[in-house]
């Protein structure tokens, strides 16, 4: 730590032009000079009070040193970079801080002369120091800061839909390759993975009436497979062709498996990160909200009008170019509650849900009760007005009674 003593306040008033007072060393000893410098004793000191001043707070040693050197003088102002840090000094030491446009330019200024400043210190241990301590603590915040658990679920939910794509792709390339050989297959066997499970276990199709596919599939599908294999219209293949179509067989499932797993990982990471957001929209669309907005933090930051639009930004804003009406959902329209809805009040309730959500983000990202209550709470006054919603050509839920009024007057005629 180190304390600067200005010198000549009357060169501060101007902002704009005090870098002109730091183009040189000597012209900086003019402006302020060294009142106290303290060495820390090892890099884990320097990191605990880097640390605590990061999260706006008091460490002990710079404690003892404003005491020490600042509280004596009462009618001196402390200049803080950090407002939140001042704020902690003038709460706990009852000393005058000061936060303003001057002391940011003041500061980049003692930044650049640093080294003049204060002697004693070799450049290059210096830069030496201040590289150990940066590397250290972008370490620190990496490792403990809680924004960053929902890096894995951004980079879960990612990784899933790109597991999707190449599965579909794969699937496809599977089909169409046993379709060369086997063509009747694909339309009895609808299911993707037990067609590659069929075709990995049984191979050729003249196999297909020596083999047991029963633990693949029912008894009557596989009494059709079996009579389809012997009039098949397919063409022959060799065998170095059918144990190429089994490695991409082979390599279907696995990657099935796979996204299995990693679905249910990203489930169990979404319950614990946002509980309440999972159980209002799932836990795909609520982790591709999350991916979307680049944070949880950042995300509860957004009001409901922008989670409503979020994935549907090149729509809206061809709509507002256009002067054409603007999208009514984003990526909110994949919730189950929506979907279930018919076309009609889908725009309504990804409104409601949307003003829902929002609550649920904000008490997920920044409250401290870990259930899903909340959500559960809020989704069922969303799963009651869609029902409501649903029998409105039953019954008016809200406004006065003028429709019913004006059918009763043309019935009456």
């Amino acid at each position: 730590f180190f304390l600067l003593q200005v010198l000549n306040e009357k060169k501060l008033q101007e902002v704009d032009s005090l870098w002109k007072e730091f183009e040189t060393p000597e012209k900086a000893n003019k402006i302020v000079k060294l009142k106290h410098f303290e060495k820390f004793q090892d890099t884990t000191e320097a990191l605990a009070a880097s640390t605590a001043l990061v999260e706006g707070k008091l460490s002990k040693n710079l404690k003892k040193i404003l005491k020490k050197i600042v509280a004596k003088d009462a009618h001196e102002q402390l200049a803080v970079a950090d407002a939140k840090l001042g704020g902690v000094i003038k709460d706990k030491l009852n000393l005058s801080c000061i936060h303003s446009p001057m002391v940011t330019e003041l500061m980049r200024g003692i930044r650049s002369q640093i080294e003049g400043l204060i002697t004693g210190l070799p450049s290059r241990e210096m830069a030496a120091m201040c590289l150990g301590l940066a590397h250290s603590l972008s370490r620190y915040k990496l490792k403990f800061s809680p924004d960053k658990v929902d890096t894995m679920i951004i980079q879960a939910i990612s990784l899933l839909d790109d597991l999707d794509k190449e599965l579909n792709n794969y699937i496809m390339r599977c089909r169409e390759w046993y379709g060369w050989h086997f063509p009747e297959l694909g339309k009895i066997i609808t299911d993707n993975l037990t067609y590659c499970k069929c075709v990995r276990k049984v191979g050729d199709r003249s196999n297909f009436a020596s083999s047991d596919v029963s633990d693949i599939l029912p008894e009557e599908i596989e009494e059709d497979v079996k009579a389809a294999a012997e009039i098949s219209m397919g063409t022959e293949v060799s065998e170095e062709d059918i144990n190429n179509i089994i490695h991409l067989c082979d390599q279907v499932i696995e990657i099935s498996e796979y996204r299995t797993q990693l679905y249910d990982y990203l489930k169990n990471r979404m319950m614990a990160i946002a509980p309440n957001l999972t159980v209002m929209v799932g836990e795909l669309v609520g982790a591709r909200l999350i991916a979307h907005a680049g944070s949880l933090l950042n995300l509860a930051k957004h009001p409901a009008s922008t989670v409503q639009l979020l994935g549907a930004e090149k729509a809206l804003f061809r709509a507002l170019k256009t002067k054409r009406d603007t999208p009514k959902f984003g990526l909110i329209y994949h919730a189950s509650l929506v979907g279930q809805t018919n076309a009609k009040n889908k725009g309504k309730i990804s409104r409601m849900l949307a003003a829902k959500t929002a609550l649920t983000i904000r008490y997920d990202a920044l409250g401290e009760n870990t259930s899903a209550e909340m959500g559960a709470e809020n989704r069922l006054k969303v799963e009651t007005r869609l029902r409501l919603l649903e029998e409105r050509g039953i019954r008016r839920i809200s406004g006065t009674g003028k429709a019913l009024a004006r059918t009763d007057k043309y019935q009456n005629k």
